[in-house]
C-alpha cells in the first residue's frame, strides 16, 4: 500500500512494488538471520570496541525491527526478500567503510614497497617518523582503532559482503619485517613493541587494505635517522678558494728618469710559501693573491756573509747577473743575514701562547697540530723562561698562569685539555694575552705573544684597522706579536699579515709538523729574538746606466720616499740568523733592447754633468743602496750604505745563491701569471734550481724542485 506521506526512499520503493506470495520457511530464515546480526552487534557495542560503527548501524536495525511486520505482509516473493536482505547488508558495509577507512597518507604511515612500516628517527628507537612523543601515541591509537573497526566489520558482514581485492598490495608477515626498525636499532619504542607483538597485526592490516578501494600511492623510500648534518668534507677533499688574501697589483716597471728612488720595508715572513706548498701537494694551483714573491724567496736560508757583532747586526751582499726571463736585462740581488746570537747569550723569554680554540679550529690540521707545535717550542726554551696560555672562542680565558719552562709537564697538561668549539672572540683574546704579558713583563727579556689561529675572527674586535691600532700601541710598550697560521678553508691571511706586521713579529703558516719544527726549532732564534727593528731599504738608480727598473715582490711593503728617514714610520724586523733577499730587474741603458716604457719628450736633465759634479764616474754604478735600522732597545735609526757596481764582484757562492733565489722568484711570478716573464717556463725554473741547489741539509731545496714539477702538472690538467 502506497503511503504518500512517507519520506523514506526504501519504503517508497517497497510499497510501489507488487508483493509475491510469502514463503513461511524463507520468512523464518530471514528473521533468524536479522536477529543473529542484531545480537552480534549488541554484543560488540557492550564491549565498547567500535562505538562509531553503531552510530550508523542502529538506524538500520531500528528500521528492520519497526518495519518487520509490514515487510512480512508486503513481501511474498522469496527471491525479492533475499535481495532486500543483501541490499541492507551492502548499505551497512558502505556506511562502515565511510566511517572507518582513511587512506594511509598520515606522516605516521608510509607505504614502502608492499609493507606498512613504522619508522622513528629519534633517540635511535623505532616510533613514528616526524612526530613528537605525544603525537606518536595519538597516531598509534588511531591506527589501532582503525584496525579494530576493520575486525568488527568482517564479523558484521559475515565475510560475504566485504572481500579482499586480490589486486591490492599484500602485507608481509611479521617475520618479513611488517614493522621495520630504523638502521642500527635493536630495541623498539614501547608503543611500537606492543603493536608489533600483537598476533592479530597481520589480519588487522590485511582487513584495512582489503576494505579499501584502489588508491594509488606515491612510492616513498624509508628515511634514515634525523641527525645534525655532517659538514665534514669527504675524505681526501679540501675546500679551496675560500681563504682570504689581500688583492694587490704587481709592481710596475718604473722609468729612472721619472722615479729614480725605490723605498720599501723588509719582510721576513714565510707564510705564502707554506700555503702554496700545501695547495700544490693537493694537486691544486693556489690563488694568485696567496702568492707573495718575497715570502717565497725568503723561505730559504742563503749563505750570505754573517755580521760580526750585534752593534751592526747585518750588512748587505749585492750580486748582479743576467736576467733569466728577459734577455738583455739584469737582476740585482740584495741579501742580508742577521747576526746569530749564540745560545749562551740569548735573552730570557716571557711568552704568552694565545690559542684559537673556536669551532673553526676543529680539524686535525688545526688545533691538534697547534698543540703538537707548541709542545715542540718548549724544547727550545731555557728552564727560567716563562709560558702562559690564553685561549679564545666565544669568550677569552686564561688556561695557564705564567709558568717556568722547566715545569714542562704542567704546560703540556694545560695544552692537552684544550678542545675546539664556539665562535671566535679573537679581539678579546688578544687583549687578554697582552694583559698576561704585561703582568709578567721583564725589561731584560723578550716579551712576545705567539698567536696560533686560522685567522677567522668573528666576535669582538675584528676590524683589521682597529686591531692594527691596538697592536701598534702595545708594540711601543715592548710586547711583540708573532702569528702562526693553521688550516685552510677559512684561513684569513690578510688579518694575520696585518697583526704580524704591526706587532713587530713574523707571520708563518704551519701546514705540517715538519714545518712547525722548521719555524719553532730550527729557526727558533730568528723567530723569538729580534736583532734589528724598523729595517728599511732605499735604492737610488743611476739614470746614466739604468733606464728602467722593477722591484720583484714587496707589493705590500711599499714606503714613501720620505718615510726612509722618518724614525716614527714602522718597518720590518730581523731576527737572529734571519736572511732577507730583495731582487730588482733593471734595463741597462747600453743594452741593445727596447725599453718597456717610452721616455718623456719634454724632459731634459743633464745627468752626466750632475754625476761629474758629485765626483762619480757616470758609468761605473747601477745604483746606490741605503739601509736604516734600529737596535731592539733603541728608538733612533742607524744607516748602512753600499754601491751597486756595474762590474760587481761576487763570490761563486753568492752567484749560486742569487741564481737559486732567481729560480724561486721566477716560479712565484709564473704562479701569479708571469706578466713580466718572456719565454720562461717551469722547465727553466727546474733547470736553474737543479744547477744551483748547493748545500741542502734539510732537503727544502729538493722539495722546491718537486713543487715546481707539481705545478707544471697541475697547470696542464687545469
Amino acid at each position: 500500500m502506497k503511503d504518500d506521506q512517507s519520506n523514506d526512499p526504501l519504503e517508497q520503493l517497497l510499497s510501489d512494488m507488487d508483493s509475491p506470495p510469502i514463503d513461511k520457511n524463507a520468512k523464518k530464515r530471514a528473521i533468524n538471520l536479522a536477529m543473529a546480526e542484531f545480537n552480534q552487534q549488541q554484543q560488540e557495542d557492550n564491549q565498547n570496541k567500535t562505538q562509531g560503527f553503531w552510530v550508523w548501524s542502529r538506524p538500520i536495525s531500528n528500521f528492520l525491527t519497526a518495519s518487520r511486520i509490514n515487510i512480512m505482509k508486503t513481501l511474498n516473493n522469496k527471491l525479492f526478500y533475499s535481495g532486500v536482505a543483501t541490499l541492507s547488508v551492502a548499505v551497512m558495509g558502505t556506511l562502515l567503510f565511510q566511517q572507518t577507512y582513511r587512506p594511509p597518507l598520515d606522516p605516521t604511515i608510509m607505504i614502502v614497497g608492499e609493507d606498512i612500516s613504522l619508522i622513528d628517527s629519534s633517540k635511535g628507537q623505532a616510533s613514528i617518523v616526524g612526530a613528537a612523543k605525544n603525537d606518536a601515541k595519538k597516531e598509534l591509537a588511531k591506527v589501532e582503532s582503525r584496525q579494530e573497526l576493520a575486525e568488527t566489520s568482517s564479523i558484521a558482514a559475515s565475510g560475504d559482503a566485504v572481500r579482499s581485492d586480490s589486486t591490492l598490495p599484500q602485507v608481509s608477515t611479521p617475520s618479513e619485517a611488517t614493522v621495520k626498525l630504523a638502521p642500527n636499532v635493536n630495541q623498539a619504542h614501547p608503543s611500537v613493541q606492543g603493536l608489533a607483538s600483537s598476533q592479530s597485526l597481520e589480519s588487522k592490516s590485511s582487513e584495512i587494505l582489503a576494505s579499501a578501494p584502489k588508491v594509488k600511492h606515491k612510492r616513498v623510500e624509508p628515511e634514515p635517522f634525523i641527525q645534525a648534518p655532517d659538514t665534514s668534507p669527504v675524505q681526501g677533499y679540501q675546500e679551496q678558494g675560500r681563504d682570504k688574501f689581500e688583492a694587490v697589483e704587481v709592481n710596475a716597471i718604473k722609468l729612472v728618469s721619472e722615479e729614480p728612488v725605490s723605498t720599501f720595508s723588509i719582510d721576513v715572513d714565510t707564510a705564502s710559501y707554506s700555503f702554496v706548498r700545501r695547495q700544490l701537494n693537493q694537486g691544486v694551483l693556489p690563488q694568485k693573491n696567496a702568492i707573495r714573491v718575497e715570502e717565497m724567496v725568503n723561505y730559504f736560508d742563503y749563505a750570505y756573509p754573517l755580521a760580526e757583532s750585534t752593534a751592526q747586526p747585518f750588512k748587505p751582499s749585492i750580486t748582479v747577473q743576467p736576467s733569466p726571463w728577459n734577455t738583455g736585462k739584469k737582476l740585482i740581488t740584495i741579501g742580508v743575514k742577521g747576526y746569530d746570537i749564540p745560545k749562551a747569550q740569548q735573552p730570557r723569554s716571557n711568552l704568552v701562547l694565545l690559542l684559537d680554540v673556536s669551532g673553526s679550529m676543529n680539524s686535525q690540521d688545526k688545533l691538534p697540530l697547534v698543540k703538537q707545535s707548541m709542545s715542540l717550542l718548549l724544547d727550545t726554551l731555557h728552564p727560567e723562561d716563562t709560558i702562559a696560555i690564553a685561549v679564545y672562542a666565544g669568550a677569552a680565558g686564561q688556561v695557564l698562569a705564567p709558568t717556568p719552562a722547566k715545569d714542562k709537564q704542567t704546560i703540556l697538561n694545560a695544552l692537552n685539555r684544550l678542545n675546539a668549539g664556539g665562535s671566535t672572540a679573537g679581539g678579546q683574546g688578544i687583549k687578554l694575552a697582552y694583559q698576561l704579558a704585561e703582568a709578567n713583563f721583564n725589561k731584560d727579556a723578550v716579551n712576545r705573544i705567539i698567536l696560533a689561529t686560522d685567522g677567522d675572527f668573528n666576535v669582538g674586535i675584528r676590524n683589521s684597522e682597529e686591531l692594527k691600532g691596538f697592536v701598534e700601541r702595545k708594540r711601543e710598550q715592548g710586547v711583540f706579536l708573532s702569528v702562526l697560521g693553521f688550516g685552510q678553508g677559512n684561513y684569513n691571511d690578510q688579518m694575520m699579515q696585518a697583526l704580524a706586521q704591526n706587532g713587530n713579529g713574523i707571520a708563518a703558516y704551519i701546514d705540517s709538523l715538519r714545518e712547525a719544527q722548521k719555524v719553532l726549532i730550527d729557526e727558533a732564534t730568528s723567530t723569538l729574538f729580534p736583532i734589528a727593528k724598523d729595517v728599511k731599504v732605499q735604492v737610488e738608480f743611476n739614470p746614466n746606466t739604468v733606464s728602467e727598473y722593477r722591484l720583484v715582490g714587496y707589493e705590500t711593503r711599499h714606503l714613501n720616499r720620505e718615510d726612509f728617514n722618518n724614525d716614527k714610520v714602522d718597518a720590518g724586523d730581523i731576527g737572529a740568523g734571519h736572511t732577507v733577499t730583495a731582487i730588482y730587474e733593471i734595463t741597462p741603458k747600453n743594452a741593445d733592447i727596447t725599453g718597456s716604457v717610452d721616455p718623456l719628450r719634454y724632459q731634459s736633465t743633464d745627468t752626466k754633468k750632475e754625476a761629474a759634479s758629485a765626483g762619480l764616474a757616470s758609468g761605473s754604478e747601477y745604483g746606490f743602496v741605503k739601509m736604516r735600522y734600529k737596535l731592539p732597545t733603541e728608538n733612533q735609526s742607524k744607516l748602512i750604505t753600499e754601491s751597486i757596481s756595474t762590474n760587481q764582484a761576487s763570490s761563486t757562492i753568492l752567484k749560486q745563491e742569487a741564481q737559486f733565489a732567481s729560480a724561486v722568484a721566477g716560479f712565484a711570478q709564473l704562479l701569479k701569471g708571469g706578466k713580466y716573464l718572456n719565454n720562461y717556463n717551469y722547465d727553466d725554473v727546474i733547470k736553474v734550481a737543479q744547477e744551483n741547489k748547493g748545500a741542502d741539509d734539510f732537503g727544502y731545496r729538493s722539495e722546491f724542485i718537486q713543487l715546481v714539477r707539481s705545478a707544471k702538472t697541475s697547470s696542464l690538467i687545469k
